[in-house]
């Protein structure tokens, strides 16, 4: 998962944000399963992407 930019989230189209975002979310619920083996830092990364793709217009 890379992370996103600010600058690079506004450059997306608006379905190409949607896709992205569905995609963060179904990975975040995966990490969620996982998270007995200690990838909160992870969890915490892809929630900050969604909190960007969902703020910058």
């Amino acid at each position: 998962m890379a992370i996103l930019k600010a600058k690079e989230i506004r450059q997306m189209k608006k379905n190409e944000k949607e896709t992205k975002l569905k995609e963060l979310k179904l990975e975040l619920a995966k990490s969620k399963a996982k998270s007995s083996q200690g990838t909160s830092s992870k969890i915490r990364e892809i929630k900050r992407t969604i909190a960007r793709l969902l703020t910058i217009n």
